[in-house]
């Protein structure tokens, strides 16, 4: 199931087939190097990324900006919780 979130909801038969076309296309040789280079052109994106993330940070803290939200997204998961027990409580069964 992971692996369909992954792929975007291609089947194996289907990835088979890709890879069949591009093994026709470029011959057996050629396929390594391509894999090489999408792999460092992945690498370098992750990189980039990371690095505009780490940038982003550093900013806001000098600007004395709290980046950090997965505090207030608690909270409001707390408050929702509360919510959700106030309403099921003379609802819900002891076992």
């Amino acid at each position: 199931m992971i692996l369909q979130a992954i792929f975007l909801f291609i089947s194996g038969a289907e990835i088979g087939f890709i890879l069949f076309i591009v093994l026709l296309v470029f011959g057996a040789d050629k396929v390594p190097d391509i894999a090489r280079g999408i792999g460092k052109a992945m690498r370098q994106v992750k990189d980039a990324t990371n690095d505009i993330k780490s940038e982003i940070s550093k900013g806001a803290q000098k600007q004395g900006i709290d980046i950090d939200i997965t505090k207030d997204v608690q909270k409001q998961i707390d408050k929702v919780k509360e919510n959700v027990d106030e309403v099921t409580g003379p609802i819900k069964r002891k076992f």
